[in-house]
């Protein structure tokens, strides 16, 4: 409840915007976490390569990192909102035209490009300016929590999509992925209606009081001047964190795409390890939500550290099983490796919200987004291709481990603020 003329007592529409953003984000991981699935039907029936497979999921994550700053250009000018439908729009049509594909470049063009805008509309780089702005004592707690869609989504969309495959066909299957788009839209974008203010309220600090933020009698944080892109860009916290993201990208998607056709070549049942490598995907709820609020207490490097830490032992996992009868060590690997799958990006994100606050910290993310982008694409893309020339995704697990241990040493080197260069 509320009265006129006073300021709030409940946050109640801030935590709106963080339901809506969390459905949002898990609506579009869940779609496009799906594709580790599809490439084990693509090569059943086309016979494509593990690198020409992993082609259009490599595309995905460079358009991703590429199209971040325009997104974030567009969600500072147009709100969540707006890019919410935009982006929705998007990925009904990506889903719709996959349903018919028959070559590789349809593929690349419907979920590298098409699918992949479509999703970043409904991805951090649009919901993290507006929660930092809402969530300003609980930012990491706040960021944690729409990371989080991450595990779930990874932990449904493995068995889910391999079930529905296995009982009505990959092809059909993108249709129902269309049509539960369709559907689902447009009650997520109506949750975000209050994120929609003129960004000149925001810019003078004259904040409506029935916008509450996270906190009894708190107020969304003024955004004042802040930093612009060009300032950041010329401090060495800006490129550390391109590598922060760089690293992460690539130590993550050495393995994550390639999880489910490793173990079917080990020996393992398709959809055994689906439901195994889900399992473990969603224990990446608590740990995102756990490392994340952490970082809030003990510090965004510490927190990070320790999510390096769990993955690294995953990774250690996978490479010791070496046949089908070694079950603990699957689940071992789908733990401990799920168990931190996006657990570093609300540290990350909230650093970077830590270190360069104001209005242009959409901009700003999407730019430094961009390494994750190029550390995903060719971790994702690398793996494939170590496998076709090796037989094996041993070294591009051993490449993992020395990514993460790499962002390890850039994130720490973090621990001190910028201070601007004029």
């Amino acid at each position: 409840m509320t009265t006129r003329g006073t300021t709030p007592v409940v946050g109640r529409p801030a935590w709106l915007l963080l339901g809506g953003a969390f459905g949002a984000f898990t609506l579009s991981a869940a779609l496009m976490h799906s594709y580790p699935v599809y490439l084990v039907a693509f090569i059943a029936e086309f016979g494509w390569s593990r690198a020409e497979t992993s082609v259009a999921y490599s595309v995905s994550q460079l358009v991703g990192g590429a199209s971040s700053p325009l997104v974030g250009y567009l969600v500072d000018r147009l709100g969540s909102r707006r890019l919410l439908l935009l982006g929705g729009g998007l990925l009904v049509a990506g889903l719709l035209g996959s349903a018919f594909v028959t070559a590789l470049w349809q593929m690349i063009i419907l979920y590298g490009i098409v699918m992949t805008i479509g999703a970043n509309c409904l991805g951090l780089v649009v919901f993290v300016p507006m929660l930092s702005r809402y969530f300003v004592r609980r930012r990491g707690m706040a960021i944690s929590i729409v990371q989080s869609a991450n595990g779930i989504a990874r932990g449904i969309s493995a068995p889910l999509v391999q079930l529905l495959i296995s009982l009505i066909g990959w092809r059909s299957t993108y249709l129902v992925q269309a049509g539960l788009m369709g559907v689902l839209v447009l009650p997520l974008a109506s949750l975000l209606r209050r994120a929609d203010m003129p960004p000149a309220q925001f810019q003078s600090g004259a904040v409506p009081n029935d916008l509450p933020a996270d906190m009894p009698g708190a107020e969304p944080e003024p955004l004042g001047r802040g930093w612009t892109l060009g300032e950041a860009s010329r401090t060495p916290h800006f490129w550390l964190l391109f590598a922060v993201y760089l690293f992460t990208g690539l130590g993550s998607f050495f393995v994550s795409l390639h999880q489910l056709a490793f173990a079917v070549d080990i020996g393992f049942d398709k959809l055994y390890a689906a439901e195994v490598l889900g399992m473990g995907a969603f224990l990446a709820v608590p740990g995102i939500v756990v490392t994340g609020t952490l970082s809030d207490y003990i510090g965004r490097e510490w927190s990070a550290i320790l999510a390096y830490g769990f993955s690294i032992i995953g990774v250690v996992f996978a490479l010791l099983i070496t046949s089908p009868d070694q079950h603990l060590l699957l689940w071992l690997h789908a733990c401990f490796f799920g168990l931190t799958w996006g657990a570093r990006g609300p540290a990350i994100t909230a650093k970077t919200a830590d270190l360069f606050p104001g209005r242009q910290l959409g901009t700003i993310l999407g730019v430094i987004t961009i390494g994750s982008g190029v550390g995903s694409a060719l971790g994702s893309w690398g793996a494939g291709w170590i496998f076709d020339v090796s037989g094996s995704y041993r070294v591009a697990f051993i490449g993992s481990i020395v990514s993460y241990a790499a962002g390890v040493i850039a994130f720490w080197a973090l621990r001190r603020p910028p201070a601007r260069n004029g």
